[in-house]
């Protein structure tokens, strides 16, 4: 009888090792299957564009490291010092990297004398202040960049040294671009910045959209020619929403001002007018090379939506001031800018802001950013089809 009873335990412990085992497998099978799509589907990220983006190129560039962004608290979220980034940590780039289960991509400037054997993990061309037109043309025109002359044309050229070196033939370059993602920009908000920031008429400013979308489509063109298939290409932010504008363009008239938000109306109907001439350019794009993914990022909505409802997405401060900056009502001071020491930081926790500096945005505002780009809230199409000839 004992024998038997025995026997029973035992059975019955194995078929609860059994039940227990089919579980755990569910489960491993259940969390493989919500693993996000891009994952594995690229072997890098190749970007261009302005301070959005650079991850460390005008940071290896500068010889006496001067400006105030190479300094802290610059990076002390994340990195906990500075990295050439403008922000307290990561950008957009750096979190859809880390979505693709790839490194942190590598400024193109760190590894220029180092001899490049493959694009594994991506390079990044990016460089802070960068326009999409050329400098000459733009101070002909009476803007002047007072950080780089490193265009978006320059930033092609150093893509086209770099492909030069890595493949000789154009299907060797194809091959080789097939597996890479690129990312275009931001680019396009400097020559607008430049211009408005100093005084410029948006009247005069509006007249050279047109152009910079042309230069911004020009490079997808050539980078099309190239091999490449996959791109993102970003829009414009909500610009009456950032600090430095909000202080530049403060105005006791309130119905310049959006009362949900407070930022001005005028300026981010301006933004709205860049993203609309951008996409329909896309499509333009789109129709003449049917095989290529064509990805629009809208960077406009996706921080919009962090100003509609702040306290959603844990942004208790106050969403018009900069974290750090130097006083006044927006805590922006082009003559005390963040990094230096005549500026302060305001907030004790960064998370809790949108602006990092009265220019560019918090780790915690990109993180929202990008997660609006990858779970295909603000990407027209979703970013995730761009996947599914990859798995």
């Amino acid at each position: 009888m004992k024998f038997k009873l025995k026997n029973l335990l035992e059975r019955e412990r194995e078929r609860n090792r059994a039940i227990l085992m089919t579980l755990l497998l569910l489960l491993m099978m259940s969390a493989v299957a919500f693993i996000p799509q891009a994952l594995g589907c690229y072997s890098s990220i190749i970007s261009f564009g302005d301070s959005i983006a650079d991850t460390g190129n005008l940071y290896n560039s500068s010889p006496n490291k001067s400006f105030n962004f190479f300094f802290p608290p610059y990076g002390e979220t994340y990195f906990h010092r500075p990295t050439g980034r403008c922000s307290d940590g990561r950008l957009i780039i750096d979190f859809i990297a880390e979505y693709m289960g790839l490194p942190l991509v590598q400024p193109y400037l760190e590894r220029h004398n180092q001899t490049v054997h493959n694009i594994d993990g991506g390079v990044n061309f990016a460089v802070v202040g960068s326009t999409a037109l050329d400098a000459a043309f733009l101070e002909e025109m009476g803007v002047y960049n007072e950080i780089t002359n490193n265009s978006l044309r320059i930033q092609l050229d150093w893509f086209q040294e770099m492909l030069s070196s890595l493949c000789n033939t154009s299907s060797d370059c194809n091959k080789l671009l097939s597996s890479s993602l690129v990312l275009m920009g931001e680019i396009g908000g400097n020559d607008y910045n430049n211009a408005l920031l100093r005084g410029k008429s948006i009247e005069k400013v509006e007249k050279y959209v047109p152009l910079v979308i042309d230069a911004i489509a020009s490079t997808i063109n050539e980078l099309i020619a190239f091999g490449a298939s996959k791109l993102v290409v970003p829009g414009n932010f909500p610009i009456g929403c950032i600090p430095a504008y909000l202080t530049t363009y403060e105005t006791s008239d309130e119905s310049e001002y959006d009362p949900s938000t407070g930022c001005l109306n005028w300026l981010n109907k301006f933004s709205e007018y860049h993203n609309e001439l951008l996409q329909r350019e896309l499509s333009r794009i789109r129709s003449l090379h049917p095989h290529v993914n064509i990805i629009y990022a809208d960077y406009y909505n996706a921080m919009l939506q962090l100003y509609q409802s702040p306290d959603q997405f844990g942004f208790t401060g106050e969403t018009t001031k900069a974290c750090c900056g130097g006083g006044g009502p927006y805590n922006y001071n082009s003559s005390a800018l963040c990094g230096t020491p005549e500026a302060n930081v305001l907030c004790e926790n960064p998370a809790q802001f949108i602006s990092w500096d009265g220019v560019h945005s918090t780790e915690a505002a990109y993180r929202w950013i990008a997660k609006g780009l990858l779970n295909g809230n603000y990407t027209v199409p979703q970013i995730s089809t761009l996947c599914v000839s990859q798995l």
